[in-house]
């Protein structure tokens, strides 16, 4: 339906866009928490990339409150076009992947905890696409806020790329950059796999089967 590209678009290139944003449902349709800032005192934010945004949401909030998941929501992030459109990111002319805003309360789940569902919830090797999904929209990304987010993400792949590899994938294409603008998706996309609207709906996320060894242990105190 929509020019699927697998090369991302030059800046100078990219759409327009427009500067006024998608509206944002009040509430969660699972978590009944805001969607938009400002979240609560002392919660983290974790954004990530890793393919088609309704089913990769959905393990997120599945995890549920009472593992510290205090709201999720799609979006479009780490390309050019300000406020785009799905249709616009489907053609691969804004540079953006389908992102998923993760709010956490890093007193119940840590950032690496929430790194081992990334790696284990997705393909990170498969470059501009995950599964039949296939254009820059479905590359997969981490997209981190502070340092120590970073310095996480880093070591959280290089510590799975050896699993990876004796299960004969190839090298990860994971991108890991700093958080630019979230730029919300429309509301219809929001929590789309819920049992209010698309229970049965399409979902293209699947994971390799390896299991990325960090987050397997706390230490508290």
């Amino acid at each position: 339906m929509f020019g699927q590209k697998s090369t991302m678009i030059d800046p100078e290139r990219a759409l327009p866009g427009r500067d006024t944003p998608m509206p944002v449902p009040e509430r969660h349709e699972v978590l009944g928490t805001p969607l938009a800032p400002p979240y609560p005192e002392g919660s983290s934010i974790a954004d990530f990339g890793m393919g088609c945004f309704w089913g990769v949401e959905r393990t997120f909030w599945r995890l549920g409150a009472e593992r510290g998941i205090i709201t999720t929501a799609v979006g479009y992030q780490g390309g050019y076009t300000p406020n785009p459109t799905y249709e616009e990111v489907c053609s691969g002319r804004t540079g953006h992947t389908e992102a998923v805003r993760v709010v956490f309360d890093p007193r119940k789940i840590t950032y690496e905890e929430l790194l081992k569902v990334f790696w284990e919830g997705h393909d990170p090797t498969q470059g501009m696409r995950q599964g039949n999904d296939v254009g820059t929209q479905y590359r997969s990304m981490i997209l981190y806020h502070d340092e120590p987010q970073r310095a996480a993400a880093e070591a959280s792949r290089d510590a799975f790329q050896p699993v990876l590899t004796r299960s004969g994938y190839g090298p990860i294409t994971t991108e890991i950059v700093e958080a630019g603008p979230f730029y919300f998706a429309e509301p219809f996309h929001q929590q789309y796999l819920s049992d209010a609207k698309n229970p049965n709906g399409y979902c293209g996320v699947g994971g390799t089967g390896a299991s990325c060894p960090i987050g397997v242990a706390r230490t508290d105190g």
